[in-house]
């Protein structure tokens, strides 16, 4: 759906609602998949609010009572779901609601809860798994396409400083992910995307799986098409007040994996990497100095 049924409606209504119908008209305005998914009284303690209040929220707009609601939701999303225009259309009206700082704000609260949840032991013990499998690898295959496109080449860039092992599968001409047909047991594929999943991720992972290669996946939920192939698994929220998911956590990710295997290398990384800025210092690749600077 392009807007969510009800958005016109709250946005007009909103200015002249008192605080806890405000609260609960934001929960509406941010939260449609919730709005048609979970029930009243959930979305009550989710929204910081008193059940009855929902009920005083839909009739405040001329409805019977919050199923109502609930139902126009989920008819909504059945019809036609929810995809980048229906949540920029729900963005466009809470920010019209709430104001441009608010939505600042609340960007950079969830990002940093959504970081924070990276460090609970369960995550960890993800991260660490999925590093210990990358490092044990003879090669290691980079794939993320469209948005988690740059995910990817962040781990393959970081990598590649510390010698040859990284493989990026991305190219002109539409040859990128050509170069997994080397792959054996002996590798490891490193494939990463979120919902909406993008077909050609999720082609070129199963073709892996099928002769054998190892998947660490990177991806939002265990039931995702990558986690049901994938050897190790590192799911990483994507929710964001933004009509675009988030991928901040995926690059937190990204660093993450990089630094423990780098630490796995021990001296062979430290000379890698003594290597790297040799190479970088005699192409001048980088300004080394004040005086540089100005001369330049």
């Amino acid at each position: 759906m392009n807007r969510a049924p009800l958005t016109d409606r709250i946005v007009k209504a909103f200015k002249t609602m008192p605080g806890q119908l405000q609260t609960a008209a934001r929960f509406v305005l941010d939260r449609p998949q919730d709005v048609a998914l979970l029930s009243m009284r959930e979305q009550a303690r989710r929204a910081g609010v008193q059940p009855a209040t929902m009920t005083r929220f839909a009739q405040r707009l001329g409805l019977d009572g919050y199923d109502t609601i609930r139902k126009l939701y989920a008819e909504a999303i059945r019809k036609e779901g929810l995809g980048f225009a229906g949540r920029a259309g729900i963005q466009v009206a809470s920010q019209k609601a709430k104001g441009e700082r608010a939505l600042a704000i609340e960007i950079v609260e969830s990002l940093t809860q959504q970081i924070a949840r990276l460090a609970k032991p369960d995550a960890v013990e993800q991260l660490v798994a999925a590093a210990a499998l990358l490092a044990s690898a003879n090669r290691i295959y980079c794939l993320g396409l469209r948005a988690c496109h740059a995910v990817a080449w962040q781990l393959h860039y970081v990598l590649s400083l510390l010698g040859d092992r990284t493989v990026l599968l991305d190219g002109i001409a539409g040859v990128g992910r050509d170069p997994i047909r080397s792959a054996t047991s002996k590798d490891v594929l490193f494939a990463t995307s979120v919902e909406p999943y993008t077909r050609a991720t999720i082609e070129a992972a199963q073709y892996a799986h099928n002769r054998g290669v190892p998947i660490v996946a990177l991806t939002d939920s265990a039931i995702s098409p990558l986690a049901q192939i994938a050897r190790q698994s590192i799911l990483v929220p994507k929710d964001s007040p933004s009509f675009f998911h988030s991928l901040t956590p995926a690059f937190v990710v990204g660093e993450i994996l990089a630094a423990i295997i780098a630490g796995r290398g021990g001296k062979a990384s430290l000379d890698a990497l003594r290597r790297t800025e040799a190479q970088l210092g005699a192409f001048h690749v980088h300004l080394s100095s004040r005086r540089e600077r100005k001369s330049r």
